[in-house]
């Protein structure tokens, strides 16, 4: 089961790549305490997220890597079995970026995890990318 979601950006595809894989960045409109991220295959970065009272211990894998057009890093959580491939796919679009989110694998976690289920996925891409990332860019 894959969850898609695509958004248009008045930004050029250089800003838009800088906000999706520079630490600093990324930080500000996605996850803030990213330790650190690179845009290389086989870099690794792990850090908590916490959602109500479960604690999700993310470990991040970069596994493709297209400077500009697209990355791939694969998501799996110390506490749950299971693995989730996310690639951010950018192109030109009028004026700016289309930026388009595959985030794969949900059938791998747990199905009793509120947060594995295809609604909370969907609804979490729809903050970063509707409204977290345009805010950021100012957009």
């Amino acid at each position: 089961m894959a969850v898609t979601l695509t958004v248009e950006l008045p930004h050029p595809r250089s800003e838009v790549w800088a906000a999706l894989t520079q630490p600093g960045q990324m930080r500000e409109w996605y996850f803030e305490n990213i330790p650190d991220f690179r845009p290389e295959v086989g870099f690794t970065t792990r850090f908590p997220m916490q959602s109500a009272e479960r604690t999700f211990t993310a470990h991040w894998e970069v596994t493709c890597v297209v400077p500009g057009e697209e990355i791939t890093y694969v998501w799996t959580y110390a506490e749950y079995p299971g693995a989730g491939p996310v690639t951010f796919r950018l192109a030109d679009a009028d004026g700016g970026t289309r930026v388009t989110v595959f985030n794969e694998g949900l059938e791998t976690f747990p199905d009793d995890v509120p947060e594995f289920t295809e609604e909370s996925c969907r609804g979490g891409w729809e903050y970063f990318l509707q409204q977290r990332l345009p805010a950021y860019l100012g957009g």
